[in-house]
């Protein structure tokens, strides 16, 4: 059986999506969604420890890793386009019904795609992604100022979330062995953040999060009127999104499998073989096919 990851692109309304995709074409579907300031890189480990099992797709929305980064006067980033996009990607892939990991950015791009499609959803994973007020701490306060007034100040208040000291946070903070967290994954986004015009992009994008929050009454709808099953794996120190948003999901989905990792935001760089194992017992469990033989 070929496992191997191919690197592939696909031309999307005028938009070059990069996508990571491996795995037999007819087993069930896994879509994998990263977060800020990563791209599908984040997943190539958990690619290859699915790939056996099921058919794996993880793409890089616009500005992020290898998609195209279009003039921001004449593509509008917002987490509405990328869920459009990745909408149409699966289209164009064939995939009609999908298991959903997703984390960080990719919680608002995933549920909006559930928002779209309720039926396609066969799972979720839910690895640090937020959906709940308990989720916003102090850490979004800078945020909760921008969205207050949009103001140029708040916004180059925000500046210093782009740099390398915040990314390399992002993937320290909250770990325990900081020798298990390979650099390269903070010197690889921070080379894609400091390309001419990116900042503003990302400026943009902490600008529109305050749409991912007035949709979270209709997120958390989704889940209550239709259940999917659901794993969620969640690094417990996690100054981002802190644990407190992980068991708010239980109140909407009492059936749901809560693992609190000792680890940070991007737990999946220090328990990836955890989560994974869990991952896979999970999907054999609920989804029908391959992986349940």
């Amino acid at each position: 059986m070929d496992v191997a990851t191919h690197h592939r692109t696909i031309r999307i309304d005028g938009v070059d999506i990069f996508y990571r995709e491996a795995g037999p074409a007819d087993a069930p579907v896994v879509v994998l969604l990263h977060g800020f300031p990563s791209s599908s890189h984040m997943y190539r480990n958990l690619i290859t420890a699915l790939a056996d099992r099921y058919h794996v797709i993880a793409p890089d929305y616009p500005g992020f890793g290898l998609s195209s980064m279009p003039d921001r006067t004449a593509f509008r980033y917002s987490f509405a386009t990328y869920a459009d996009l990745v909408d149409r990607l699966l289209s164009q892939l064939g995939a009609t019904r999908y298991a959903l990991y997703v984390m960080d950015y990719g919680a608002p791009v995933g549920f909006r795609l559930a928002l779209k499609h309720p039926e396609r959803v066969s799972a979720l994973v839910v690895q640090n992604g937020n959906a709940y007020q308990e989720g916003l701490q102090a850490f979004w306060n800078p945020l909760r100022d921008l969205w207050a007034d949009g103001s140029a100040a708040k916004r180059e208040a925000l500046r210093p979330f782009v740099s390398l000291d915040i990314t390399k946070f992002q993937y320290l903070d909250g770990v325990r062995d900081p020798s298990r967290i390979d650099p390269a994954n903070w010197i690889h986004d921070q080379a894609l953040l400091d390309r001419p015009g990116n900042a503003e992009i990302q400026l943009d994008l902490f600008y529109d999060y305050r749409n991912n929050v007035a949709l979270y009454p209709q997120f958390q709808e989704f889940f209550r009127n239709h259940q999917p099953p659901t794993l969620i794996v969640w690094g417990a120190n996690d100054t981002i999104f802190p644990a407190e948003g992980a068991k708010a999901f239980l109140r909407d989905l009492p059936k749901a499998e809560l693992h609190l990792f000792d680890s940070g935001h991007f737990a999946l760089e220090d328990k990836g073989a955890e989560i994974a194992s869990l991952m896979r017992n999970f999907l054999a469990r609920e989804l029908k096919g391959p992986a349940g033989r």
